[in-house]
């Protein structure tokens, strides 16, 4: 297996974004010259794959979509097979600026895992209303099993260490909010620690995120129920002590 040590590998899962990825790709790879990009095309239909391509990442298409949880549990499976130290999420859609991308990394020297998070006196990030309630919530709950403050424990834009990673290989669920909530939780169960850092989030470059009323208020109930069901299941999970015998 090749060692990469020095090199971070910015895993983008992405679903139907050939408007947005090329861009995001090239964004990414001008930042620095030690972030390998992976793109995992979550069974888009349209040219999603081309562009990523096209723009200089490593293309991994899924035969049909899977998820957001599915998506990063392949790119985490990359990492861990390609000797990858260091992981993170950026999404595809532009949302998340790669200038922030170390500033995330940074936290990785005193915790497991690291969020970038958009609820933390930076930028102009905002939500109302009851998906903001759900957030709030969520957090204060969370953080208590973290034994650390968290404002945004939903955030996508999160870095792993290699103990992290290969929690993240063992499980990693792929049902609504298993990336973000599920998956936190689980890994700290299995003893892992959690930190954040603040960062400003960009709108989307291409396109409009679903946002309403009746939206917000589904998302409130079923990110209760999701974070419940978190809470109460054990799942596999692989000790931290065990995470370099399993890379």
């Amino acid at each position: 297996m090749p060692e990469t040590p020095d090199r971070v590998l910015i895993i983008v899962p992405a679903w139907n974004e050939a408007r947005n990825v090329g861009a995001t790709v090239h964004e990414i790879r001008t930042t620095n010259p030690r972030y390998d990009v992976v793109v995992i095309d979550d069974g888009s239909t349209d040219g999603t794959a081309d562009a990523a391509r096209a723009a200089g990442a490593v293309v991994l298409s899924l035969p049909f979509n899977l998820g957001v949880g599915g998506a990063m549990r392949t790119g985490f499976t990359y990492a861990q097979r390609h000797g990858y130290r260091r992981a993170i999420q950026v999404d595809a859609d532009g949302q998340h600026n790669p200038a922030d991308i170390d500033r995330v990394l940074a936290g990785l020297e005193k915790a497991d895992i690291s969020i970038g998070a958009r609820f933390a006196d930076v930028g102009t990030y905002a939500v109302r209303g009851p998906r903001r309630w759900a957030m709030v919530f969520l957090a204060s709950v969370v953080s208590r099993t973290a034994h650390t403050r968290l404002t945004d424990v939903t955030s996508g834009f999160r870095a792993a260490n290699e103990r992290a990673i290969a929690q993240y290989v063992k499980y990693y669920p792929a049902e609504y909010l298993g990336d973000t909530l599920d998956s936190l939780v689980a890994a700290c169960h299995a003893g892992l620690t959690v930190t954040q850092v603040p960062v400003a989030m960009r709108p989307r470059a291409s396109g409009r995120p679903s946002q309403s009323v009746v939206g917000a208020t589904v998302y409130l109930l079923r990110s209760m129920f999701a974070l419940g069901l978190a809470i109460m299941r054990r799942p596999a999970y692989i000790q931290p002590d065990e995470a370099g015998a399993a890379a």
